[in-house]
């Protein structure tokens, strides 16, 4: 009976086995897949390295990370590869989109580029810049604001959490969003990054920091650069659901490696790089859960042209340079804006463990090249002088590159959206705007399409500025003015530091009508690269102006301290002696000295003690209340110095 109740319960147990494992066996084939199995309806992860020479003897890194996840209805709220902190706040605050950079340095437009998708996606303005859209009612959006920073300041181990202030935030309308009432923006330029943001960053991903690309990251390397910006791009929607794009963009400059007998020669050729000698290490192969993992080495527009009159063409090795290993793959770009030739961008992907890659360009002969540019480069700064007024000055100068382009174009006309805030303590009047075309006084109805203005309000809201500019392609440059007061703070508002002076954040530039978007030739199911797929996006160009360091009047913050340090003292004396009085019993000092047992009191003290009863006029036989009459005339005589001191400092 035994052994059929055993055989009865084998084959239910072999089914039990059967539904364990077949699951986990059909998720086995999807991760292998490559791309197919139950994979493209789970989770997936992504990494990209993009590479490009920069004509300023510069080399642009941009690593690439995207981690997606299915709308939470077909996955739940467990996750394998999508960072689960990330979703827990866009469960928690309802998060449609979120935009959030660490910034150091400023990206440089005209040497490193403005029309390209790198710049204008990727290049933010120094310090910290968040943005959030909410799919949440109007009247609940500023509390969940609030909390929000509070939550990714304790995330990324920086002080977000001082944008919770309504003096530190605010709604824009046109500058990233078209007419829409639950955005929220706000930007903290003097935030210092290093890597107590990056490594919070890093932990996002599944690998972290120790395998795949982004195991490239060395700390000294990355901060060294003339430029670093880490970014966090999130977007939720029902439909698709959770998307998180991680990006790292880092500007280096290749160590040169001189040669006494060509030192005028190394002068002006590019220096050479590789991966190794920017990174201190190889790339050794891929984070295991990752989907993609590819690098790719760009030949910009302007280089190709310049290569194309040499007659290199798309060689990725000529007596020019040499770009090694060879490339798996070649991506050209297709219908190029006019008067461009097609950018050319290499494809890697063969590395692992057993044959890492170092990438690598190495320069024989000088080579000149430059960037593509924005239509108008944009800077802006300050006017006047004192510690009462000043003015606000926006420029907009036409760019080499695109004034040929400009010229061709009769009868068009250029679109600049501006967007710019203010702290409340910048008092700006702007009914004193004033628009220069080609240095001549214009209207300001004569360009200004449209403009909406929210006054700063004090200690309460910042003051914002958005206006739309129409004006003909022709133009060379443009400038706007604008007056302002300066305020006074409180003494406990000011800043640690505030002879340094106040930030104002930088001001957005906007060119709706150029797309720096790409297409290539081949079709995108082929291609299978979130960055590349990114590029091809119609993303509007855009530019940050400099951030301007405003000095206000400032108090003189050691009076406070000399007050201080000067009651202290006389408190310091008036009590010392007030206890030294009370405390004192001269009896008891008197029966020490007559007892037998003074010999047995070492000499010196015996000593000290006779010469000061000998300035005191006494003797050993003096009697008790001579003793007490002469500390009560010592404490009223302390009283009244007291007294006096206290009346002559005040």
């Amino acid at each position: 009976m035994a052994v059929l109740r055993h055989s009865a319960a084998f084959p239910f147990l072999l089914l039990l086995v059967l539904l364990i494992c077949i699951p986990a066996l059909a998720s086995g084939v999807g991760l292998n897949d490559g791309g197919g199995g139950l994979e493209e309806e789970g989770e997936q992860f992504s990494e990209e390295l993009f590479l490009k020479p920069l004509p300023d003897r510069k080399v642009l890194a941009h690593f690439h990370f995207q981690s997606t996840a299915p709308p939470s209805a077909a996955n739940g709220r467990h996750h394998h590869l999508f960072p689960k902190a990330i979703a827990q706040l866009v469960r928690k605050f309802r998060i449609k989109d979120l935009e959030l950079s660490f910034t150091q340095g400023r990206w440089n437009y005209e040497s490193w580029g403005g029309s390209d998708p790198i710049s204008s996606t990727n290049a933010k303005p120094p310090g910290v810049e968040l943005w959030a859209l909410f799919d949440l009612p109007v009247m609940e959006i500023d509390a969940t604001w609030k909390d929000l920073t509070h939550a990714l300041s304790g995330l990324f181990c920086a002080s977000i959490n001082f944008l919770e202030s309504s003096t530190s935030y605010f709604a824009p309308s046109w500058a990233f969003r078209s007419n829409v009432s639950n955005l929220r923006y706000g930007a903290l330029p003097r935030e210092a990054v290093c890597t107590e943001n990056l490594t919070p960053w890093l932990k996002l991903l599944p690998c972290r920091d120790k395998a795949g690309l982004a195991s490239l990251l060395d700390r000294p390397s990355i901060y060294k650069g003339y430029y670093h910006s880490q970014r966090l791009q999130l977007t939720s929607t029902k439909s698709t659901g959770m998307v998180l794009k991680q990006t790292l963009t880092v500007v280096l400059k290749p160590d040169v490696q001189r040669n006494s007998a060509h030192s005028s020669l190394d002068n002006s050729i590019q220096p050479s790089w590789s991966v190794s000698s920017m990174f201190k290490k190889n790339v050794t192969g891929l984070c295991v859960p990752a989907k993609t993992s590819r690098i790719f080495f760009e030949l910009e527009t302007n280089m190709v042209v310049e290569l194309e009159k040499l007659g290199y063409g798309d060689s990725w090795s000529n007596s020019i340079f040499d770009l090694s290993p060879n490339p798996v793959r070649v991506f050209k770009e297709s219908n190029p804006l006019p008067g461009r030739s097609n950018s050319i961008i290499y494809e890697y992907i063969n590395y692992s463990e057993h044959e890492p890659l170092d990438l690598g360009m190495k320069w024989k002969l000088p080579f000149i090249w430059s960037c593509s540019q924005s239509p108008f480069h944009a800077s802006r700064f300050l006017m006047g002088s004192g510690n009462e007024r000043g003015s606000i000055a926006i420029s907009l100068q036409s760019t080499e590159s695109n004034k040929e382009f400009l010229a061709k174009s009769h009868g068009c006309t250029v679109q600049v959206l501006i967007f710019q805030v203010v702290p409340w303590y910048v008092k700006v009047y702007y009914h004193t705007l004033q628009v220069f075309i080609d240095g001549k006084p214009q209207s300001a109805s004569d360009v200004i399409e449209k403009i909406q203005v929210s006054p700063s309000e004090d200690k309460l809201f910042p003051g914002t500025l958005e206006l739309m500019l129409r004006y003909p392609c022709s133009v060379q440059s443009v400038a706007l003015t604008l007056d302002f007061d300066k305020g006074f703070l409180h003494i406990d508002e000011y800043p640690p530091d505030a002879n340094q002076g106040f930030d104002i954040p930088s001001a957005l530039v906007t060119f709706p009508n150029f797309h720096s978007s790409r297409s290539y030739v081949e079709d995108n199911l082929s291609i299978n690269s979130p960055l590349l797929l990114k590029f091809q996006e119609k993303n509007v160009v855009r530019s940050y102006t400099e951030a301007l360091l405003v000095p206000l009047t400032t108090p003189d913050f050691s009076m406070p301290y000399n007050v201080i340090t000067f009651t202290c003292t006389v408190l310091a004396l008036y009590f010392g002696s007030l206890l030294n009085v009370l405390r004192r019993r001269v009896g008891e000092e008197e029966r020490l000295l007559n007892s037998k047992d003074t010999t047995r009191i070492r000499l010196i003290p015996l000593l000290l003690s006779k010469f000061s009863s000998k300035l005191k006029g006494r003797t050993d036989g003096t009697p008790k209340s001579s003793s007490l009459l002469g500390s009560k005339f010592l404490f009223i005589l302390v009283v009244v110095l007291a007294v006096l001191w206290h009346y002559i400092a005040n």
